[in-house]
């Protein structure tokens, strides 16, 4: 079996040295301005930053310039462009031709990925890219795994295949939407989603006896969320995934925390390991056990099994973990004590749950006492603070910088 690249998001600089850290291969990321991520923490100097610590450990970054261009951004994307070849960025993702000529003059040295945001659908459309300075397809979500199948047997040689397999769907065709810009004159085409999809929304239908008069369709007093979707997950897919030949397995969530990113990508990982390793052996369940412990709206495979799937919408709305959240991330490791940089509320008794790199199985123990980092006085609980709040504690095992730990509510 060929091994498949798992493609992680980072929103930042640090975002990404967790998802490396938690198995990795290769992180996308993008300037707030010129990628569909507008409100994403990575700056210019975060971008150099990141590829060079990539680079260090042998892994590989993918920077998105793939907004829908007008023509008074192109001069900022030909800067941009020049100076990603300069820092010897490994990728960059585009969606408009135009942005695709600008790569291929300001940036002759670096690969063209096309974005999903191009809607590639079929083989036929591969080929254009191709013959148009593309070395990789990222593939529209709305196709099943037959036609995945079908252009993976038909692709131009040489040209690579990368598909979604984690996170939040978008209602528009594979992101290509403009009712943000029509009801909040923010254009997610540009980077500026309002995520109108997940607004609640009153429906209204008129009296067939009765014409102009409108009757509410009413399910609660918040309305009803008829566009919010549910997240993709393909955990169970990973033997079908691997063995049609893809090359990239990609998780969405650039705006994610690393607690999101760090348990995504750990299970992504081991399954992707385990599956290659014992593929007559194979079981989800454990994996999606750690998935479900990270906030959702819910999970649903799309259209990847059947065409005719229904079962990806979220009436509801609400994103939902009702058991755990994220409890911090280790700092540093001194005389048999632990220094955490907290992100929720954490008491002597709470059960928390160390995520390994490499392991599926968390570590689980109990709080039996608290330091404060500064005063190094015991204590009971810590809150967040407005700063970055710190605390000693001790765990049952050796752990290292930027390890993850969940806390069970």
């Amino acid at each position: 079996m060929k091994k498949i690249e798992l493609l992680a998001p980072a929103g930042s600089f640090e975002k990404a040295k967790i998802a490396f850290m938690y198995g990795a291969d290769a992180v996308y990321c993008g300037t707030p301005k010129l990628s569909l991520r507008s409100r994403s923490e990575i700056q210019d100097n975060d971008l150099e930053k990141t590829i060079n610590y990539a680079h260090s450990i042998g892994k590989r970054v993918h920077v998105a310039i793939n907004i829908f261009a007008w023509d008074e951004t192109y001069e900022e994307i030909k800067e941009q462009a020049a100076e990603l070849n300069r820092l010897k960025v490994d990728a960059i993702i585009v969606a408009d031709g135009g942005v695709v000529d600008v790569i291929r003059e300001y940036a002759p040295d670096t690969e063209i990925h096309i974005s999903t945001q191009a809607n590639t659908v079929s083989y036929h459309t591969c080929k254009f890219w191709q013959r148009n300075g593309a070395k990789r397809i990222i593939l529209g979500r709305e196709l099943n795994k037959e036609q995945i199948r079908d252009i993976m047997k038909n692709k131009p040689e040489g040209l690579d295949i990368e598909m979604f397999g984690h996170g939040a769907l978008c209602f528009g065709y594979s992101g290509r939407c403009f009712l943000s810009e029509f009801l909040a004159q923010r254009n997610g085409n540009l980077g500026d989603c309002a995520q109108s999809c997940r607004w609640a929304y009153n429906v209204y239908v008129e009296e067939t006896n009765n014409p102009g008069n409108l009757m509410p369709v009413e399910t609660d007093e918040k309305g009803t969320y008829i566009f919010s979707s549910k997240d993709l997950c393909l955990i169970k897919e990973i033997p079908d995934i691997i063995d049609m030949g893809v090359d990239s397995l990609k998780i969405e969530g650039r705006l994610k925390t690393e607690y999101y990113v760090a348990t995504v990508v750990n299970a992504y990982r081991n399954a992707i390991d385990d599956y290659m390793n014992d593929p007559e052996h194979y079981d989800a369940e454990k994996y999606l056990v750690e998935l479900e412990k990270t906030k959702t709206r819910g999970l649903t495979t799309f259209f990847f099994n059947d065409r005719n799937n229904k079962d990806f919408q979220d009436y509801s709305g609400r994103q939902y973990n009702a058991e755990y959240e994220f409890g911090g991330k280790v700092i540093e490791e001194k005389n048999d004590k632990v220094l955490i940089e907290i992100r929720n509320k954490l008491s002597i008794g709470d059960t928390l749950e160390l995520l390994i790199p490499g392991e599926i199985k968390p570590l689980v123990f109990n709080i039996d006492k608290l330091w404060d980092a500064d005063t190094l006085e015991e204590i009971t609980t810590v809150n967040p603070g407005v700063k970055e709040q710190k605390v000693i504690l001790k765990i049952p095992a050796k752990v290292e910088e930027g390890w993850i730990i969940r806390r069970k509510k």
